[in-house]
């Protein structure tokens, strides 16, 4: 109900042009035989360098998946629009996370209906407590009257049907 109402979504982002030159070195940097593209293990280092983590074989059958036949890799346009998409997603990501934290006044790491309370009283002082707990109960995922960090994303990101 209210998240899904809240529409929450990644908006684009416009790239810095030393985060732009950026990319494009750790492309050219990642394409050590200056093939013009970038193969599968390429990709691979390229996304640690850039995200400090390693992609999953999941992650990376789907970006080479969406690879043009008639070229071995991803070509530089496609890398840029892959790391353009993943930064707006870390970025919105962030977003959630800094909110959830701003809820959770006790730092527990889960979120209790006197959090939700609080931090809607703040926003909507009018609220009904009904609605405030309707939202509560939509986003506590198990029933266990905590919302962890995993169920606020997902009401953030999916909202609730």
């Amino acid at each position: 109900m209210f998240f899904s109402q809240a529409g929450a979504r990644p908006q684009m982002w416009e790239v810095s042009p030393s985060e732009h030159k950026k990319w494009v070195e750790v492309f050219k940097a990642c394409d050590e035989d200056n093939k013009g593209y970038l193969s599968r293990e390429d990709f691979k280092v390229a996304v640690v360098m850039l995200f400090g983590y390693k992609p999953s074989k999941i992650e990376a059958d789907s970006v080479m998946s969406s690879v043009d036949p008639n070229t071995s890799g991803i070509l530089l346009e496609g890398f840029l629009n892959i790391v353009r998409q993943k930064k707006e997603v870390q970025l919105y990501r962030n977003e959630i996370r800094h909110i959830f934290t701003a809820f959770d006044r006790h730092y527990r790491g889960y979120l209790t209906l006197e959090d939700f309370t609080k931090a809607f009283r703040q926003v909507a002082p009018k609220l009904p407590e009904r609605i405030i707990l309707e939202v509560f109960r939509e986003v506590d995922q198990d029933s266990d009257g905590h919302v962890s960090f995993k169920d606020f994303e997902y009401a953030m990101n999916y909202g609730q049907k």
